[in-house]
């Protein structure tokens, strides 16, 4: 299995990157991580997350998926810097990595909140996020290769993910007062209170590996929508064994 992924350095990027650094070699022949920041391990630094040049993607030729896991809040950049990152750069890498393979499973991690019927009160990140969902559904109908599974965790929570919290915590983000609180005031509000809105990220970072490694095939069951392909806190829970 060869892999790409984005936002290694987040929390949601250092859950996965955790998860298949603990897998055999054989499992995970390859992983590419693309970056703009350093990663403490082997990666492609790429700039640009609108254009992928035809060297880059001869690199990836024959992977077999993509965890989007890059992303930012709403309240860290502008409305246009947040439409950039949040739905104009991965339509542009699926666009591109659906010719890396016959079958791509290209994995967005999108947030629970996301829809594709919005209010006058729905905030910008669920307008955004559900807006690229639609339209990731919409680019598999025109390039049939790829497989856009779209996943929607809630409060992703590294509660006791040692490996995670020291990859993420030095991160001048997480150390701002608002991460400090949602750690140690909020974090435990919700495990006892919501426990079915909480994504441990162990659990998450497995999931979403499977996805991006898997046979491509929609998905099924309560809480999965959008043709199989978009998958709710529930679902994810329900399917993770939670």
């Amino acid at each position: 299995m060869r892999l790409i992924l984005t936002g290694a350095t987040g929390l949601v990027g250092s859950a996965v990157l955790s998860h298949i650094l603990s897998l055999p070699q054989e499992q995970v022949s390859q992983l590419f991580i693309l970056s703009r920041s350093p990663v403490p391990m082997a990666v492609i630094m790429h700039q640009d997350f609108s254009q992928y040049p035809e060297d880059l993607l001869e690199k990836l030729q024959d992977t077999d998926g993509c965890i989007w896991a890059q992303g930012i809040s709403q309240t860290q950049v502008s409305k246009e810097e947040y439409v950039k990152i949040t739905l104009n750069y991965p339509l542009a890498a699926a666009k591109a990595f659906s010719g890396l393979s016959d079958s791509f499973n290209f994995v967005y991690v999108s947030g629970e909140g996301a829809t594709q019927k919005p209010g006058s009160f729905t905030p910008l990140f669920g307008r955004v996020k559900g807006q690229c969902e639609s339209a990731l559904i919409d680019l598999s109908h025109t390039h049939p290769s790829l497989k856009p599974y779209c996943v929607r965790p809630a409060f992703v929570d590294a509660h006791r993910d040692n490996r995670v919290l020291e990859h993420t915590l030095h991160r001048p983000d997480q150390r701002t007062v608002s991460k400090r609180l949602t750690r140690g005031v909020l974090g435990p509000v919700v495990r006892s209170t919501m426990s079915s809105q909480v994504s441990p990220t162990k659990v998450l970072g497995k999931f979403l590996s499977e996805l991006a490694g898997g046979d491509g095939s929609p998905l099924s069951g309560e809480g999965v929508f959008g043709d199989g392909w978009i998958v709710s806190i529930a679902a994810f829970r329900r399917m993770a064994g939670l």
